[in-house]
């Protein structure tokens, strides 16, 4: 009995981890595709890995301007051109960035874009990241990078 107990348990607890994770894979390819376009400078450096290939290592400066206290998420003002800044002075209608900490750093759901060896000098003007943000709940997903004229790259 307790055999059948621990495959039927484990059997629930793989369907949960399954859903969950395919849930998580449908929430972000619904962003990617219905998301708000908007646009934030980042400081980028070009570390190369041997294990990972190549890829650029992101910091987007408007997590300078964020403290962890301020409760895992910012308010965004929005420019004409799509480019968020920190909201100073928020609306109850201003779209909101959800953020977490990780060791000690604010981050924006990734610190990297991967790109196939070769291709750095193709990244080398980026000076935004490109992101879909989701209004509702302020997730935000990483989808390409641009230059300064917010072509992307």
């Amino acid at each position: 009995m307790s055999v059948v107990m621990t495959r039927a348990s484990t059997l629930v607890a793989l369907l949960i981890v399954l859903v969950a994770v395919n849930g998580s894979i449908l929430s972000k390819e619904r962003i990617r595709t219905h998301g708000q376009v908007i646009y934030l400078e980042l400081a980028a450096i070009d570390p190369r890995s041997l294990m990972q290939g190549d890829y650029m290592a992101l910091h987007f400066r408007l997590t300078d301007n964020l403290s962890p206290d301020e409760g895992g998420s910012a308010a965004l003002s929005i420019d004409e051109r799509g480019i968020a800044t920190i909201d100073r002075a928020p609306t109850p209608a201003s779209p909101r960035i959800r953020f977490r900490v990780r060791n000690g750093a604010i981050w924006l759901g990734t610190n990297a874009w991967f790109y196939e060896e070769g291709n750095g000098e193709r990244y080398a003007p980026a000076r935004y990241g490109k992101f879909r943000l989701d209004r509702d709940t302020g997730e935000a997903v990483l989808v390409g990078l641009a230059d300064d004229d917010l072509h992307e790259l």
